[in-house]
């Protein structure tokens, strides 16, 4: 890293994944906790020589910089240090570390990658339960016992879902749904060697009931009773995961809901009958549009194996052993998955796609060979690829740390929808039309989502952490986005009391030879001249005219002497010379 990089990273960057250290004379015993909570969380930087000054606003106020003594010990002492028993594994390279003078001042960077799961929980002392760290908006925190365990469960590729229940047999199984599965099994696969077996052995070959070779007893695995379980041996033995699903569209006044799905007794409880039972619901209303394939009607589309997909993924990828709930939400602007659990991969690789490291392997093939995520690590591919072909808005991928919780949010509505634009343009006039395209994409989700963060905006624009902070900055700077703050993470919304300023017109004198109706018309074609374009709003701004209709009527005038045309910019209309 440089100067320039450095000064950037402080004034645009996320503060989340920062770590500022006086750290003048020697390394700070802090520095392991900070390394830890990176590696364990989203990875991050940290900065030895840079004192900060929370309370700052002002960037020029908010950083110190002070020189470090003997840099090039300190990086040695550093090595030293993280080579040694006092943390568990040492994920850097050199190429990770290094120094550089910054206003007249040495100071020394560590950039911190996140661990891969393999390697999660990074801890130090030898002890991954007290010396296991993450990072959240308030700074490093110790993990939870529970947290710990996670990580070292998931460490394995072996899944969390093969492990025998003792005292769980095939009574303790829905024969409905599992027959039910295995028709579905026999149309998909239908020479299958297995469509021949019974029960018992059809379950053992997906891996849903095992033999203890100890004892040479038979046991259901986690993946055979969550998948076709009785409901009530299923809340026996995972009495800490639940799963609801949530109508909240078409809402009439004073209702919470229009449908739901929860326990209430009427239904077997398990993850084949809620998938069973939810998909109808989700894709209702969507058009299937008519197509044959020879004399057969094809009714699947990309959306309706997306949702399939999404409710797949959040099965698999969901940990069974914490509390939480399954949870589906459908609103009239899309759908909320949410799933207990954290994310094995960085969220940067999952929207790449071609990466696929399930929770619960065994729950993935049961799915898989019943053609639902037929190709490994296609599953969110095919849920971007489907909610591009629409023109709809990304979908949002979060993972809560605190709450170990993952959101999926899939929006049906477009990136800049018209009453969204129009809202923007009516809140901040011209200011708004004289912004960069991205700009008023940021502001379009800012008023779509309720507020935008730095995050989100990185996978919408596929920009990185500076260059939005960059865009971000500049919007606060004018007063347009307002920055909440909460501890190292910051949200914005959009300042709904904005005042639109006056509008600088600079104009060039037209030729004489042009005979103008009024002068009103005379300054929108100056405008034009000068800026290239004019819009509505922009006319009601440097002109007397108060509404749209009477800017309407002053453009028809000007168009009819043949001086302007109309033409579509996007969603929007502008006017230049003829």
């Amino acid at each position: 890293m440089n100067s320039t990089e450095i000064l950037d990273l402080l004034r645009y960057g996320e503060n989340i994944n920062l770590e500022c250290k006086k750290a003048e004379a020697n390394l700070p015993n802090s520095v392991w906790e900070t390394y830890s909570s990176f590696a364990n969380t989203d990875g991050g930087v940290i900065l030895f020589g840079v004192e900060e000054h929370r309370k700052e606003i002002d960037f020029d106020k908010r950083f110190t910089f002070v020189s470090i003594n003997n840099p090039a010990q300190r990086i040695v002492d550093f090595w030293n240090t993280i080579n040694s028993e006092k943390v568990s594994a040492n994920i850097l390279v050199d190429a990770d570390v290094g120094a550089c003078d910054v206003n007249g001042c040495t100071i020394i960077w560590i950039r911190v990658p996140i661990a891969n799961y393999k390697q999660r929980p990074i801890y130090l002392n030898g002890n991954p339960i007290k010396g296991s760290f993450k990072r959240n908006h308030e700074g490093d925190y110790h993990c939870t016992e529970e947290e710990v365990k996670a990580m070292l469960r998931d460490a394995s590729d072996a899944g969390n879902d093969g492990g025998l229940l003792i005292g769980y047999t095939m009574d303790d199984i829905d024969m409905n749904s599992l027959r039910s599965y295995r028709i579905e099994f026999e149309h998909r696969n239908p020479d299958h060697v297995w469509n021949g077996e019974d029960d018992q052995s059809f379950l053992r070959h997906m891996g849903g009931y095992a033999i203890d070779r100890t004892t040479g007893k038979g046991w259901l695995t986690s993946a055979g009773l969550l998948m076709f379980g009785k409901g009530i041996s299923v809340r026996e033995r995972f009495d800490n995961i639940r799963m609801d699903y949530i109508d909240e569209s078409n809402l009439i006044p004073g209702s919470r809901w229009s449908d739901r799905l929860t326990y209430d007794g009427m239904w077997e409880n398990n993850l084949y009958n809620f998938m069973r039972q939810v998909t109808p619901k989700l894709v209702a209303g969507i058009k299937r549009p008519f197509k044959l394939e020879g004399m057969v009607r094809v009714d699947d589309t990309p959306i309706h194996r997306a949702i399939r997909e999404a409710i797949v993924n959040m099965m698999i990828h969901s940990d069974y052993l914490i509390t939480g709930v399954l949870k589906i939400i459908k609103t009239d602007n899309g759908y909320l998955f949410s799933n207990p659990g954290s994310l094995k991969l960085s969220i940067q690789s999952i929207y790449e796609g071609g990466h696929s490291v399930a929770r619960n392997p065994r729950l993935q093939t049961m799915f898989r060979m019943i053609g639902y995520g037929d190709n490994i690590g296609s599953g969110f591919p095919t849920i971007l690829n489907a909610w591009g072909e629409e023109n709809w808005r990304k979908p949002d991928l979060r993972q809560h740390e605190e709450l170990q919780q993952v959101d999926l949010r899939l929006w049906t509505i477009s990136l800049m929808p018209q009453e969204c634009t129009d809202y923007l343009c009516n809140l901040y006039g011209w200011v708004y039309l004289n912004l960069q395209s991205e700009e008023q994409i940021i502001l379009g989700t800012a008023y779509l989502e309720s507020s935008v963060t730095n995050s989100r905006l990185q996978s919408i624009l596929e920009m990185n952490s500076i260059e939005i902070g960059h865009l971000l900055s500049s919007l606060v700077t004018k007063n347009i986005l307002l920055a909440i703050r909460k501890g190292r993470w910051t949200s914005y919304r959009l300042n709904t009391e904005y005042i639109i300023p006056g509008e600088q017109l600079q104009v060039e004198d037209v030729s004489s030879e042009i005979s103008f109706k009024n002068d009103t018309d005379k300054i929108i074609y100056q405008y034009i001249v000068t800026n290239g374009f004019i819009t509505s709003p922009q006319i009601l701004g440097i002109t007397k005219i108060k509404t749209s209709q009477g800017a309407n009527v002053a453009l028809g005038r000007l168009m009819s002497a043949n001086l302007i045309k109309k033409v579509r910019k996007g969603r929007q209309f502008i006017y230049e010379l003829n």
